[in-house]
């Protein structure tokens, strides 16, 4: 199915029909458009009756599989972030078109004023399109890779008088949340929310996403010290007034991408909570690495990722304070820190991993 909108507009007049929008998505995820049953991934399947009883879905194919062990009914939104959910495909296009072309993001209020949707549906609609651009699988950073950290939580001198708090500027962790970021020069960026950044954790997810014959560039912090034992590591002296060693070799990127970050956070959200902080640096990281695609590719690229991606509103508004992450800051040291924490994050009533 070829798709040629370049605007909101032609996307609106292209996706006119719920019909048209389920035969979109099922040749984004399922191969030719061909239909595989979500549970046990037969492509045996027989055709039935939408049991829909909406005029705009009356025409939309659902599936069962024909295997008797499973003999489960699906449709195409079946296993996707689009599951359960009563409000249109149109309206879920048009929120992931906003969301994947707007530079700094775009509010759930500003989202559902243009969408006539609640800000409450707005902004599960945000997140659970964010969950779409989470990679499983990233690959390797290679040639010159550029990393930093950086703290959300917002300036202490900016804060009511019984809510500041001492020796909390710079990069203390005591009143913000952590994300240390990988940028390949010319390539994508990886972001990581981490419950602190000691040497303990940050250097291991290094090791796991650079390759080992990559530059591996940072700033003179001192959990980077002793990474030269398996990169070659160049070290930019920031306190010194030192902003890059020659023209190769500076942190630019990475930190353009924070200033990009940071902007977003303080102009169009705000706020942005510890528990779904990592969402939202998934969001932008998503945007970055497709910065030179079209709008129309980066759409279908996040229509193909839907799949397999669910994200329930329980799920989504599990309770993490600040308290649980100063609890389990010092729990990762031996382990490879940021699936667990992820997974912490999102599954809030799970214990806290020894």
């Amino acid at each position: 199915m070829k798709t040629t909108f370049k605007s909101l507009i032609e996307l609106n007049d292209y996706f006119k029909e719920e019909k048209t929008c389920f035969e979109f998505l099922a040749s984004q995820i399922w191969d030719e458009g061909k239909p595989v049953c979500p549970f046990c991934g037969s492509t045996h399947v027989y055709t039935t009756k939408s049991r829909s009883t909406k005029p705009s879905k009356k025409n939309i194919p659902e599936y069962r599989c024909a295997y008797k062990s499973c003999a489960k009914k699906f449709s195409a939104t079946t296993g996707t972030i689009f599951q359960s959910s009563k409000i249109p495909l149109r309206t879920w296009y048009a929120a992931i078109f906003l969301l994947t072309t707007s530079k700094k993001g775009i509010s759930s209020v500003q989202l559902g004023t243009q969408l006539n949707v609640t800000q409450k549906t707005a902004w599960f609609l945000n997140h659970r399109i964010r969950q779409m651009f989470l990679e499983t699988a990233p690959e390797m950073l290679t040639g010159i890779v550029e990393a930093d950290e950086t703290y959300v939580g917002g300036k202490n001198k900016n804060r009511h008088a019984n809510k500041k708090k001492e020796n909390s500027q710079g990069r203390s962790g005591s009143d913000k949340t952590p994300v240390v970021g990988l940028v390949e020069r010319g390539g994508k960026v990886l972001t990581f929310v981490v419950p602190n950044t000691s040497a303990e954790i940050i250097q291991p997810i290094m090791q796991e996403y650079c390759d080992k014959d990559c530059v591996l560039i940072t700033d003179s912090y001192n959990s980077y010290k002793g990474l030269e034992k398996d990169y070659t590591h160049i070290t930019v002296k920031h306190e010194e007034g030192n902003f890059k060693t020659d023209k190769h070799f500076h942190t630019n990127n990475i930190e353009n991408f924070w200033s990009t970050f940071k902007r977003g956070i303080i102009g169009i959200y705000h706020y942005v909570s510890p528990k779904h902080l990592h969402r939202y640096t998934t969001e932008f990281g998503y945007r970055y690495n497709n910065r030179t695609e079209p709008p129309v590719i980066k759409f279908h690229d996040a229509i193909g990722n839907a799949s397999k991606k669910t994200l329930s509103y329980q799920r989504l508004i599990g309770r993490v304070t600040k308290q649980t992450l100063d609890q389990i800051s010092t729990k990762f040291a031996e382990k490879n820190p940021e699936q667990d924490f992820l997974d912490m994050l999102d599954n809030p009533d799970t214990s806290i991993p020894e």
